[in-house]
C-alpha cells in the first residue's frame, strides 16, 4: 500500500485555498482540488475524501502529490497536450490564404472549403480552419456602389450643409419616391405567431399591379408628406410636389422641362440634388427603409387597394409620433471617405 503524504499548511496557503473554494468565478476542477487539499490538512481520510467529492482515491493521492510538488498554483488546470500531427506548416497556410483571397476558377462564382482543399491538396476541415483563423469568409458576398458623380463633392457639402445648418426661416425637406411597391398575394393565408412555432407565410404569391410612393420627410421634424400614385411619371411628381407646397405654402426630380418650368413658376422651391449612385444621402431613404422591414416585408396583399390603404395607415401612424433623423457625419468625413473607396476600387485586382 502507497504512503499517505502529510499535508501541513501554511497560514498564506490556507488563506489562498480557502479564497479559491469561496471564488464564484473559479473553474470547478480547482475548487475541487482546493477542497481535496484543505480536508487533507484537517487530517481526513482520501477515502473520505473521495465519497465527498465522487473521485477516485488515485486522484485523491494524485491532488495531494500536485500540491506537495508545486504548492497551490500546482492546483490551477494545467494545458492540454493535444495532438500536434495536425498543424499546417505556415506556407500551406500562406497559399490557402492566398487562393482564398484570389478569383476562384474559371466557371466558380466564389471558393469553397472542399474546392480549396482539392486544390491545396487539403481536407475540408482542415481547409475551413485555416479560414476561421484568418478570419476568412469566401462564402458570404456584400455590395457596394461608389458614386462617379464628377460634382460629388460639391452636392455632398450642399447637402450635407441643409441638415448641419439649414437656413434660417425655411423648411428642409428630404424628397424621393419608391417606385414598384408590388402588391403580392400569398397563394395561401399566412399562420400566425404561435408559442413555439414562429409565424409562416407560402414562398410563391400572386402579383397583383404595382404602387409607386411619393416622400416628402420634414428633416427638421420628421413629419412625412406622401402622395401614392400607379406612376411616375413627370406628371405624377408635379401633382406631389404641388401637394407639398400647398402644406408648406411659405417653402418651397427630377429635371424633366415641365419641373423646370413648374420651379420657375415657385421661386420660393430650390431643389438640391444628391450625387448619383448615393441615395443614402437622402434622408428619406431612411423612411422608406423602416417601411420596406417594418410594414411591407412578408405583408400579404389581395389587391393593390388594400396596399394603399395600408400604405396610408402606415404615414398615418408615423406621423403621430414623427421621428426626426439626427445626421451627425460631417461633409468632409464623407468625401474622404469616398476618396478612398474610389482608389480601392482604382488598384483592385480582376
Amino acid at each position: 500500500m502507497g504512503q499517505t503524504l502529510e499535508i501541513a499548511l501554511s497560514p498564506k496557503q490556507r488563506r489562498e485555498l480557502q479564497s479559491l473554494v469561496a471564488r464564484a468565478s473559479e473553474s470547478a476542477g480547482v475548487v475541487r482540488r482546493a477542497h481535496v487539499v484543505l480536508w487533507s490538512a484537517d487530517g481526513v481520510s482520501g477515502q473520505e475524501i473521495a465519497q465527498r467529492l465522487r473521485l477516485t482515491v488515485e486522484a485523491v493521492s494524485r491532488i495531494r502529490r500536485r500540491f506537495v510538488e508545486s504548492g497551490v498554483t500546482g492546483l490551477q488546470t494545467r494545458p492540454k497536450a493535444g495532438r500536434k500531427d495536425h498543424a499546417m506548416p505556415s506556407a500551406t497556410v500562406e497559399r490557402v490564404v492566398g487562393m482564398a483571397m484570389s478569383p476562384p476558377p474559371a466557371g466558380r462564382t466564389r471558393w469553397t472549403t472542399r474546392l480549396l482543399g482539392k486544390e491545396g491538396g487539403l481536407s475540408a476541415g482542415c481547409v475551413s480552419d485555416i479560414l476561421r483563423r484568418n478570419d476568412l469568409k469566401p462564402d458570404l458576398m456584400g455590395t457596394y456602389k461608389v458614386s462617379r458623380d464628377p460634382a460629388f463633392i460639391a452636392k455632398v457639402q450642399d447637402v450635407v450643409g441643409l441638415y448641419l445648418n439649414p437656413p434660417q426661416h425655411a423648411v428642409v425637406l428630404s424628397v424621393d419616391e419608391k417606385t414598384s411597391i408590388q402588391a403580392l398575394e400569398r397563394t395561401q393565408q399566412p399562420l400566425p405567431l404561435r408559442s413555439g412555432r414562429a409565424a409562416r407565410h407560402t414562398h410563391d404569391y400572386k402579383r397583383h399591379d404595382v404602387v409607386d410612393l411619393y416622400a416628402a420627410l420634414e428633416v427638421a421634424t420628421g413629419k412625412v408628406t406622401h402622395r401614392l400614385s400607379a406612376r411616375h411619371t413627370g406628371a405624377d411628381f408635379l401633382s406631389f410636389m404641388r401637394k407639398v407646397v400647398r402644406r408648406y405654402p411659405n417653402s418651397s426630380s427630377h429635371g424633366t422641362p415641365e419641373v423646370r418650368a413648374w420651379l420657375a413658376r415657385h421661386p420660393k422651391v430650390h431643389f438640391h440634388y444628391t450625387p448619383t449612385s448615393a441615395s443614402w444621402l437622402n434622408q428619406v431613404e431612411g423612411l422608406f427603409g423602416i417601411l420596406g422591414k417594418q410594414s411591407l416585408s412578408v405583408t400579404n396583399f389581395p389587391s393593390t387597394r388594400a396596399l394603399r390603404e395600408h400604405l396610408d395607415a402606415f404615414m398615418r401612424t408615423w406621423n403621430r409620433n414623427p421621428t426626426p433623423f439626427a445626421w451627425t457625419k460631417p461633409a468632409r468625413a464623407i468625401i474622404g471617405s469616398h476618396r478612398r473607396m474610389l482608389d480601392r476600387i482604382s488598384t483592385a485586382v480582376h
